[in-house]
């Protein structure tokens, strides 16, 4: 019978069973439920709800029933949900003992305590993956910190670049989500257990002392508000749809770099797939992939999003349908983020196409405009002269290689035999003075100013992670 059954004298028809069935998915909440209830046991122990003996026996079978799901996850079934489940499960093999766990709680305080707890666990391991991730973009920034590409805007070429300086962009991006992250951790860490099923209980809880045995930093000041928020799990489904975001811009930019057109990569095997009827076809799945995920990391987030944007306060059964747009996110997230970090690291780049594309004359204009600025001419009056050289070379089939000085100075007196020193991606990137541009010398800045913040990140997810709660430590009294 369910939890709620006792004033039913029908049973629930078997449709509308199924329809609310949330066992499936809602399974993976196993650990955290079973720690919430062992931590809740003893604070019901504290206030004297629960005795000595009753305590040991609920941690010996808390305890066991945990070591059997781990061994066997299978044995999660037959019940409406996994809070069902566990409590069902203990009361079976201890009895009315069994029936003390639920004392003050509502599964609408309990499935909101599980939720946090076990994204904060997930919030640490993306993290982790993140830095991971990271850290290939530092060593890929280094070994290619001298190699110039073409830089673009629309999609046209701009000016020189460097392959660094790409895969810096990158990781600023990535950078800004561990930052996001970080902060939605805050508000994820807030214990809501306590708040019943709307408005707390009449049973002197003692709310302190079980967010300091499940880790909390804090505990939620409003019941209603506590069963009913979603807030942070808007906010890690927007993270992930940023995320995700980001990496289906870099595999855009893969899967441009190996066509024959650009050619600037070439895929590793070991990432890439091949045509079942084309055999010279080597395809770039791995991007492509993820670039065609990224709508449904999107679509979590809008779907909950559309979940909760008419709820009145303050728990509904709307709220059942937050887990699978949060597992699902959570699941495409990290494995995605281990692709990634192994498959950049495997390809191979052409650094002498890339050069070659970033010799292209025309991408040195914005550098002959600059050229005249610092001999004196106006900006405005600079771009329109080397928009007149550009237009002249384009009429006359030429490059600005081509010109002589004399074809230059026919458009300003300011050029000089200097002018020629532009023309090759080198000096076009040795002279950017300006903190943040492609000079290699600057992102070498860059990179060892990252490589210190990101050890202070790597602090902070540690410290992070050692405070999450433990169900060994709590069963042995070490909290």
């Amino acid at each position: 019978m369910a939890l709620w059954g006792s004033r039913w004298r029908k049973p629930l028809d078997k449709t509308v069973e199924d329809f609310t069935y949330s066992l499936d998915f809602d399974k993976r909440l196993w650990k955290a439920d079973l720690t919430g209830t062992l931590a809740h046991v003893i604070m019901l122990n504290k206030i004297g709800v629960i005795s000595e003996e009753e305590l040991k026996t609920l941690k010996k079978e808390i305890k066991n029933l945990y070591l059997e799901i781990l061994n066997n996850p299978d044995l999660i079934r037959d019940s409406e949900d996994v809070h069902t489940f566990i409590e069902e499960n203990l009361t079976k093999k201890i009895g009315d003992i069994g029936k003390k766990i639920h004392t003050g709680r509502s599964r609408n305080d309990q499935v909101v305590l599980d939720l946090r707890l076990y994204l904060k666990e997930e919030a640490c391991n993306i993290a982790e993956l993140l830095i991971d991730l990271r850290k290939v973009l530092f060593d890929l920034s280094e070994k290619f910190i001298n190699v110039p590409m073409p830089g673009y805007t629309h999609l046209q070429q701009a000016q020189p670049v460097t392959l660094a300086h790409y895969f810096l962009a990158y990781d600023a991006m990535f950078s800004r989500d561990l930052e996001r992250l970080e902060d939605i951790y805050k508000r994820i860490d807030v214990m809501p257990l306590g708040s019943g099923a709307l408005a707390g209980s009449n049973i002197p809880l003692d709310r302190e002392y079980t967010a300091k045995l499940l880790r909390f930093s804090k505990i939620s000041d409003n019941s209603m508000d506590a069963v009913s928020d979603r807030d942070f799990v808007l906010e890690f489904l927007f993270f992930s749809a940023l995320v995700y975001t980001h990496l289906s811009r870099l595999a855009e930019e893969i899967i441009l770099w190996s066509t024959k057109e650009f050619s600037f990569i070439r895929l590793p095997e070991e990432y890439s797939t091949g045509s079942s009827m084309m055999p010279q076809k080597r395809n770039p799945d791995v991007a492509e992939l993820t670039r065609g995920k990224t709508g449904k990391v999107i679509g979590n987030l809008v779907n909950m999003f559309t979940v909760v944007k008419g709820l009145p306060l303050s728990y509904n059964r709307d709220l059942q349908e937050d887990k699978p747009s949060l597992f699902s996110s959570v699941d495409e997230l990290k494995i995605t983020l281990k692709v990634w970090t192994g498959f950049l690291s495997h390809i191979e780049f052409n650094i002498d196409g890339m050069y070659r594309f970033s010799s292209e004359d025309f991408l040195f204009a914005t550098d002959i405009a600059e050229y005249l600025v610092l001999k004196g001419m106006p900006f405005r009056e600079a771009h329109k002269v080397v928009g007149e050289i550009v237009r002249f070379c384009e009429e006359n089939n030429k490059k600005f290689r081509d010109l002589s000085l004399e074809d230059w100075r026919r458009f300003s007196d300011l050029f000089d035999e200097s002018v020629f020193s532009l023309l090759t991606p080198e000096s076009s990137l040795k002279f950017k003075k300006t903190y943040g541009s492609p000079n290699p010398d600057i992102n070498r800045e860059v990179i060892k100013k990252r490589r210190e913040e990101m050890k202070n990140t790597i602090e902070k997810w540690n410290i992070l992670r050692n405070n999450l709660p433990d169900l060994a430590k709590l069963l042995e009294g070490l909290y």
